[in-house]
């Protein structure tokens, strides 16, 4: 891995705990065991990943907010205050980035999953937006017919639509599974967007997958269980 590959931990909240995810099967995702840190607690895990990462910016997934309840501000604002938080709650409306703003949030990730058709993003306003390239098994996830089980290349217009100079691309089926990184979507992407950092995830092992995500085009890599089992070199 060279010194330009970022790693970005992932923490995946529901119920007010940190979980294991695997597969985006939610409704399954058990609370998370790891020997990094003891216990689920969302602010000690944070720790825990961002120490073991050397980083201080963490990619959160509240659950809860997705699946439509009220984002989670209390847990996002004391997230804020020990890492630079890039959360993804389905805040595609000026109400749901308000709260992401209250609770301090850097970045407000918006995914494909979340999109629904003719969805109007106020590309301006705080915090900024990052686009996220939701797939299962290398197809985009959407409500929007336009983009649903297309290839990841088909939401490069999105992606200019929004403006946006950071994109995720997230392989939901690999999540947990160590099947390796969506290399392909991150190629594609990187094709079709030159000049916009790409951050990937889902499936990431170890440091021959930074190299390749690296390689495919990709600026960063987000890492949850490998991390957790300490099978990076950072």
């Amino acid at each position: 891995m060279t010194r330009t590959m970022q790693i970005v931990p992932v923490l995946d909240l529901k119920g007010g705990v940190v979980v294991h995810a695997r597969r985006g099967r939610r409704a399954d995702y058990a609370p998370l065991r790891s020997p990094l840190v003891e216990g689920c607690e969302p602010v000690a895990v944070a720790r825990a990943l961002c120490t073991a990462s050397r980083t201080t910016r963490l990619y959160v997934a509240d659950l809860d907010a997705l699946a439509g309840e009220p984002v989670n501000e209390a847990t996002l604002l004391a997230l804020a205050s020990v890492a630079e938080p890039w959360v993804d709650a389905g805040a595609t409306t000026p109400e749901g980035a308000a709260a992401l703003r209250r609770a301090g949030v850097a970045r407000n990730v918006i995914g494909t999953e979340s999109l629904e058709p003719g969805a109007e993003v106020n590309r301006s306003d705080t915090p900024p937006v990052v686009l996220s390239v939701d797939l299962r098994d290398g197809s985009l996830i959407s409500p929007d017919p336009e983009l649903a089980g297309r290839d990841p290349a088909a939401a490069a217009p999105l992606a200019r639509a929004l403006g946006v100079r950071e994109l995720l691309v997230i392989d939901l089926a690999r999540v947990g599974s160590g099947s390796g990184p969506p290399l392909n979507a991150v190629a594609e992407l990187a094709t079709a967007l030159p000049g916009v950092a790409i951050y990937a995830g889902g499936g990431v092992r170890d440091d021959a997958d930074l190299r390749a995500l690296e390689s495919a085009g990709a600026t960063g890599a987000l890492v949850a269980t490998a991390v957790h089992e300490g099978r990076l070199t950072l």
